[in-house]
Parts: C-alpha cells; sequence; structure tokens
C-alpha cells in the first residue's frame, strides 16, 4: 500500500483548488441568468475598464493561451455582447470592442461581481488581503 507524505487536507494546493471551486461555482450561478460564464465574464471585465483590446493582451491579462482566448471571444461575439475588428497591416491582430448589448449588460454584471468580492473579502482586512496576494504570488512564482 502506498501512503501519502501528507495528508490529502495538507496539501495546500488541492485547498487553493477546492476554494477555487467553490467561488467559481457560486458566480457561475450568479451569472447564469446574464448567459456569461465565469472565464467569459473575466474577459468582459477587462473590456468594461478598457474597451478595443487586443486578443494577446487580453491573453497575457488573464494568463491564457491565445486559442482559449480566441474561443471565448468567438463565443461572446455569437452572444452579442462583443464585436471584433481587424487591426490595419496586421490581419493576425483583432481588436475586441463591446457592443451596446454588452455595455448594458456591465450595468447588471459589474454590480453582482462587485457584491461577489465583498461577499469573498467579508471580515478579512486590507493587510489580509495584501498577504493573501503575496502568498499566492509565491505560489505560482515557484511553479513557473
Amino acid at each position: 500500500m502506498l501512503h501519502l507524505k501528507l495528508s490529502f487536507h495538507d496539501y495546500i494546493s488541492i485547498f487553493v483548488h477546492q476554494t477555487d471551486l467553490t467561488l467559481t461555482n457560486h458566480i457561475k450561478n450568479r451569472l447564469a441568468p446574464y448567459n456569461l460564464a465565469p472565464e467569459q465574464n473575466l474577459i468582459m471585465m477587462l473590456l468594461w475598464e478598457k474597451d478595443g483590446l487586443n486578443q494577446s493582451e487580453i491573453a497575457e491579462e488573464l494568463n491564457k493561451e491565445k486559442s482559449n482566448i480566441a474561443r471565448m471571444i468567438f463565443n461572446l461575439e455569437q452572444k452579442g455582447f462583443i464585436w471584433r475588428e481587424s487591426i490595419k497591416n496586421d490581419r493576425r491582430s483583432l481588436r475586441v470592442y463591446l457592443t451596446d448589448e454588452g455595455k448594458k449588460l456591465g450595468n447588471h454584471v459589474i454590480p453582482l461581481t462587485e457584491e461577489f468580492n465583498e461577499l469573498v473579502c467579508q471580515g478579512i482586512s486590507n493587510e489580509e488581503l495584501m498577504e493573501v496576494r503575496r502568498i499566492l504570488s509565491k505560489m505560482c512564482a515557484n511553479v513557473q
């Protein structure tokens, strides 16, 4: 019989993963009425902050493969939330813009996202949040 060095519950990576699943499932349910998946919402949040990003900028900001971003952008375009425009002199590069419907969607989803962030951070001080960010950044750096 094999033995783990640590107990299942002692692996911090498993705890972080389970926390992410819990948070993602909660926001997934909140976004469902708006026909928006959590990962698609990340793209929309970037565009609500700065419209007209190109696909590479979005991929870099979200730390995702360009092919995954392209697929999500295609789906958001099919839903009528965004539109793409080719950049002159570079046919491979596209800028992504919000449609009027995508802008209106922000009126509903941005407050929901802010409420979710408040819920997640409830009872946690700014110092503790900064420590969480610092530690999670270290963990990411350890595996990169």
